[in-house]
């Protein structure tokens, strides 16, 4: 087995390959994000698929590649739900027994009445609402009255949109704290979410976005990395999602290609350790708005960038591409879909072609990484896979 000096983690947030066994509680059966994108017959990736993207178990579209460069397979969610947060657990070692709350007919009044009582504003729409279109719909009457724009959606989230110029962006991450705060047992939703907006009708939402997630329950491999005196550097969404647990050093992104190159410096870095990187516009921008094609050109340019971070690797770094669920952008709804994720590991010093074949739980990659890096996973889930190295 290989001990590695780099890994860089990177999370196609929401890049499913293909519907789990038990889609059909989801209301998933059948969906396939990387089929999806295939059938737009755009899609255009080829140092996946020499790492055998299209040879991973059930793939079963027209691209296979006889000899793979990577360590490749699938990895089956362990976990109830199918959220963002859930997903980047349980690649960490954490499996939730039960899905996080979600609010299909919006927050209880007397909850909402408790928050507007503490941050001494109303609040309109409380319904679950893409977040283009609710703030075309509420925007007018937010600014005319001051009230804040709660919504919701399908993930379990309590989101808060408003106007730069009503509520500055520092102040509106003040509210988020305090919902934080209040969101707890029946209502502990993982993420809340600061959204600001700018300008005139149509108007637009800013990059200032903010997540405050729920603390993870115990230990996770960002925690166990750190603790052993690894570094652990977040890029992008990370840094919300484990609510700044277990890092040492983060960086926050402006849309995918920002994201990978920032990855992309980290490795001209002389770090040792993890640095977990989330590409969340696949997700945000493609998924949700059921975006084939925009979906496979995100695809296609993270691939030319992978292709860049190849050439900074030392004999001793491994790169790992995985996904937290599906969204596949030709389902029905908005909603994320219940898939199994890809497990593609490259590096200079690790064996070609091998296949994993198909795993119980995320979380067997966060044990693998800790393993990697020379460090015992301790109490997280999963079973390690590192001797394939």
């Amino acid at each position: 087995m290989k001990k590695a000096k780099m890994i860089f983690l990177i999370v196609l947030d929401s890049f499913g390959v293909g519907a789990e066994p038990d889609a059909e509680l989801y209301g998933d059966t059948g969906t396939s994000t990387i089929r999806s994108c295939f059938e737009t017959g755009m899609l255009n990736v080829p140092n996946m698929t020499a790492l055998g993207l299209f040879n991973i178990d059930e793939v079963c579209l027209d691209r296979t590649c006889e000899a793979p460069e990577g360590i490749y397979g699938r990895l089956r969610e362990a976990s109830a739900g199918k959220d963002t947060t859930t997903g980047h657990w349980e690649i960490a070692g954490i499996i939730s027994e039960k899905p996080m709350p979600t609010f299909p007919d919006g927050f209880p009044d007397a909850l909402i009445k408790d928050f507007e009582k503490a941050v001494g504003r109303m609040v309109l729409c409380n319904k679950p609402y893409s977040g283009t279109k609710v703030i075309a719909d509420y925007g007018r009457e937010h600014i005319e009255t001051g009230a804040l724009i709660v919504y919701t959606s399908a993930d379990s989230v309590f989101q808060i949109a408003a106007h730069k110029d009503i509520v500055p962006v520092e102040t509106l991450y003040d509210y988020c704290k305090t919902a934080r705060a209040m969101l707890t047992g029946e209502y502990a939703v993982g993420r809340v979410i600061a959204r600001p907006f700018e300008g005139e009708y149509p108007y637009v939402r800013t990059s200032e976005r903010h997540d405050f997630s729920l603390e993870p329950p115990k230990d996770t491999m960002l925690d166990i990395l750190s603790a052993g005196g690894r570094d652990v550097i977040a890029v992008g969404k990370i840094y919300d999602i484990f609510a700044g647990r277990g890092m040492t050093e983060f960086v926050r992104t402006n849309g995918n290609t920002d994201g990978m190159e920032k990855t992309i410096a980290y490795a001209d870095r002389d770090f040792n350790g993890l640095c977990f990187t989330n590409l969340v516009d696949f997700d945000m921008i493609y998924g949700h708005r059921r975006d084939p094609i925009g979906y496979t050109n995100a695809l296609n340019e993270f691939d030319r960038q992978l292709g860049e971070l190849y050439k900074k690797l030392g004999d001793d770094d491994i790169v790992i591409i995985t996904a937290d669920h599906g969204c596949d952008p030709k389902a029905h709804g908005t909603d994320h879909t219940r898939e199994y994720v890809p497990m593609l590991a490259y590096g200079k010093g690790i064996p070609h072609g091998i296949p994993l074949g198909t795993r119980n739980s995320f979380s067997d990659l966060g044990a693998t990484v800790c393993e990697l890096l020379g460090a015992d996973a301790g109490s997280i889930s999963g079973t390690s896979f590192a001797e394939l190295f």
